[in-house]
């Protein structure tokens, strides 16, 4: 079984070599490499690209998952198709530019998928970092939180749940931000899911990763609150009256990462509850 995409002007500039051996075959700035998965930022013709190459899952992999109850990423298809999927609900996220899979075994099964590069991009996470030093305008991070709860809606609306929706996968257009406008684009999809209706669990799990991303930046109880009110479209008081029980579940699950995070070292310590 093999299925594959290539954009012409990847076809034209690999010609006719085997796309498999050609996309393993890759070079460049590599991002992330583990066990089974590799992401690197590559060039051809003076374009950049980005590729994740998938060697396949393995079967402790899928069992772990399983055992859990989490659906097992078994290779580049999941994000394939989310980014499919959110470009056609007008939702920025990477532009395929190539795909390939084959092999009929979950386990062992081979994938790619290479999209183009956000250049102009950065994360909101490094984004964020400097303002310790150099504190924003309270209209700017006000603006900031506004375009993130409106992107959250959008994607969400659009049925896709993240799955690892940390404010280090959000990219800000650095060069329409200083004309004054926020531009934000989601990023590592490879986890996500595309449902008819999200289930409201996956929601806060989502609107708890974000919360959770951002407690070390010292943001005001009102931010939150804006935050919550942007998302919903919704004055507050009818937010909390319908869905109070919904909210005060993703504070806990975030205050509930955050010690997580503490102890695996993985937060700064700044947040105080």
């Amino acid at each position: 079984m093999q299925h594959h995409f290539l954009r012409e002007e990847l076809a034209a500039a690999w010609g006719e070599h085997d796309l498999f051996e050609r996309v393993w075959a890759l070079e460049g700035e590599v991002f992330r490499n583990v066990a089974n998965r590799r992401t690197l930022r590559f060039e051809v013709g003076g374009r950049a690209y980005f590729a994740k190459i998938h060697d396949g899952a393995g079967w402790r992999e899928i069992f772990k998952n399983l055992v859990t109850l989490r659906a097992p990423v078994l290779g580049a298809r999941n994000e394939y198709a989310t980014c499919l999927h959110l470009a056609a609900k007008g939702v920025p996220a990477p532009t395929v530019a190539a795909f390939g899979e084959r092999g009929r075994n979950p386990a062992r099964r081979q994938s790619f998928v290479i999209c183009d590069a956000l250049e102009g991009f950065e994360s909101l996470e490094d984004v964020a970092e400097a303002w310790e030093t150099a504190p924003p305008d309270p209209l700017v991070k006000r603006r900031l939180v506004m375009a993130v709860a409106g992107f959250a809606r959008a994607m969400h609306g659009a049925g896709v749940v993240h799955r690892d929706f940390y404010i280090c996968h959000l990219l800000l257009n650095r060069r329409a931000f200083a004309e004054g406008k926020v531009e934000l684009a989601v990023i590592d999809l490879h986890r996500a899911q595309v449902h008819g209706v999200i289930p409201r669990r996956w929601l806060r799990r989502d609107l708890a990763a974000l919360l959770f991303s951002v407690l070390d930046l010292s943001l005001s109880r009102s931010t939150w609150l804006r935050f919550v009110r942007a998302y919903r479209d919704t004055p507050l008081h009818q937010v909390f009256a319908e869905e109070g029980r919904f909210w005060r579940g993703v504070h806990r699950r975030a205050l509930a990462l955050y010690r997580k995070g503490l102890v695996k070292g993985l937060v700064q310590g700044r947040f105080r509850s």
